[in-house]
């Protein structure tokens, strides 16, 4: 059951991919149909899950369920994952490898390998205060208030 990303509750479980690449508009209008037709019919063990998503930056892909109406299972955890990779084969890009950094630089979204980030974060390329995205984050109210914060506040801080 499709839903406004917004009206879902600050507990609903969020889930964030994070694309190597910006969609271009043309992209976008087919990412989120993809994505209503999706939700609309995604369920677990038959019983319709209430979920919305949203797109933020033209590059990050952020899915919500609210589990308050039925909690998400295993198959229903696959079958989302299996949407995911078929985007990324449809559009040619990744987004599920956890092995990436975004960041902003000013108001671009910069995307680095890893390693690339801790070498950037040894040279004093990158900072404390760099803006990071921490795709971690587990629900609705952690991604509103914890998802773009400076890397001092995040799981990068470790490189700092």
């Amino acid at each position: 059951m499709l839903v406004k990303f917004e009206s879902l509750p600050e507990d609903s479980r969020v889930w964030i991919y994070q694309a190597s690449r910006s969609f271009s508009k043309e992209e976008m209008v087919e990412i989120e149909k993809d994505l209503d037709n999706f939700v609309e019919e995604w369920t677990a063990h038959g019983q319709d899950l209430r979920a919305g998503y949203e797109i933020r930056y033209n590059r990050f892909i952020i899915l919500g369920l609210d589990q308050g109406m039925n909690m998400a299972s295993g198959c229903s955890i696959d079958a989302s994952v299996h949407f995911i990779q078929s985007l990324e084969k449809r559009y040619q890009l990744e987004l599920l490898d956890k092995m990436n950094v975004s960041y902003k630089q000013g108001e671009y979204i910069a995307y680095k390998p890893l390693l690339e980030f801790k070498k950037m974060a040894k040279e004093k390329a990158v900072s404390e205060k760099t803006i990071v995205f921490n795709n971690l984050v587990n629900n609705k109210a952690e991604y509103l208030e914890h998802w773009e914060v400076p890397a001092s506040e995040s799981w990068h801080a470790r490189f700092m």
